[in-house]
């Protein structure tokens, strides 16, 4: 499957199958900010799950300045890819999330070359990222798309030059 990804705006049609990923294949801290709600996928979470995706159904340049993607794999939706811009002109901050069942299977890199060319696309020249050194998975992934990492304070910044081309699989 690695490479087989497509993605799509996040709207009403694909948000109810993004949710059903995140809440068998997830815990709410990987895919959400948190909420004051029971543990688990209670249904405060999901209806908070829902608005905070919905809140940037805007795109760019709505007022959250965020367009997320659901990441389909062989016409399902497996996770959510998304980018934000950032104050610093032409530069776009990404995050990722895939459902247990969707990794190291290459659909994460497959993602955010997606991605970087939808960024590439809005005219955006930089894009960005933050993690922390133990994520591995997220810091193979961006080393593969090209990213410069810098660790900084227990961060790891990354940062992709939409001018160069990303190195091949």
């Amino acid at each position: 499957m690695t490479g087989a990804v497509r993605l799509e705006p996040v709207n009403e049609q694909n948000l109810e199958p993004l949710l059903s990923v995140a809440a068998a294949e997830a815990e709410p801290g990987e895919v959400m900010p948190p909420v004051e709600a029971p543990a688990g996928w209670s249904l405060a979470r999901r209806d908070a799950f829902r608005e905070f995706h919905r809140a940037s159904f805007a795109g760019l340049t709505g007022p959250t300045r965020t367009q997320m993607y659901a990441i389909l794999a062989g016409g399902e939706v497996v996770g959510m890819v998304r980018m934000t811009r950032r104050d610093e002109p032409g530069t776009v901050e990404t995050g990722m999330w895939l459902g247990r069942s969707a990794r190291g299977q290459g659909l994460g890199v497959a993602a955010l070359r997606e991605l970087l060319n939808e960024a590439a696309a809005a005219g955006m020249r930089t894009v960005v990222a933050e993690t922390t050194p133990d994520n591995i998975e997220a810091l193979k992934v961006l080393g593969k798309c090209g990213a410069k990492l810098r660790e900084d304070g227990g961060k790891v910044h990354a940062e992709i030059c939409l001018d160069s081309t990303p190195p091949a699989l």
